[in-house]
């Protein structure tokens, strides 16, 4: 039970790592396009508002607060299988986790818009250009990886080599 506790933990603190970094990504490149910072997590919130969440610029309860639990929620659901995989494998070098996240984020986008219905996308296709989805799960994964040193730091954890 301790093995599973460490990996929740590590998970949480992984996963809102991956949060933070990938949402100011997702604001950086949505202002990149020239639209408004909060639109991707805004549009996040269509599982519950549907299209009413697309081109939405301004903070509000119902879409940016709605956008940014569920993003939080999918980054920590996303780290629990990469800090079980961690688990799993012999200590890990910088370059290694970073790869083992961009696997893990990669399976996260497949996962995300080629099996999960429509409506429960991460919405950011109402936000922002293929090329920037692209870029947010990059980032994604550079939190992963981020998120998965920082659990080590905190927690003190070995699973990554000093390098």
């Amino acid at each position: 039970m301790e093995k599973w506790s460490r990996i929740g933990l590590s998970a949480l603190v992984t996963g809102s790592v991956a949060s933070l970094i990938s949402t100011a990504a997702l604001a950086a490149l949505a202002k990149l396009e020239g639209k408004g910072a909060l639109e991707p997590t805004n549009a996040t919130s269509h599982w519950l508002w549907g299209r009413k969440s697309r081109g939405r610029r301004d903070v509000d309860v119902a879409h940016t607060a709605v956008g940014y639990a569920t993003h939080h929620a999918s980054a920590i659901f996303w780290a629990f299988p990469f800090e079980a995989w961690l688990a799993m494998q012999p200590p890990r070098s910088t370059l290694e986790l970073i790869g083992d996240a961009a696997m893990m984020s990669g399976i996260a986008a497949t996962v995300d818009y080629g099996a999960a219905p429509k409506r429960i996308t991460p919405g950011w296709e109402l936000a922002l250009s293929d090329r920037s989805m692209v870029a947010a799960f990059a980032a994604l994964a550079l939190g992963l990886a981020g998120g998965a040193m920082a659990s080590r730091a905190l927690l003190g954890h070995s699973e990554i080599k000093q390098s």
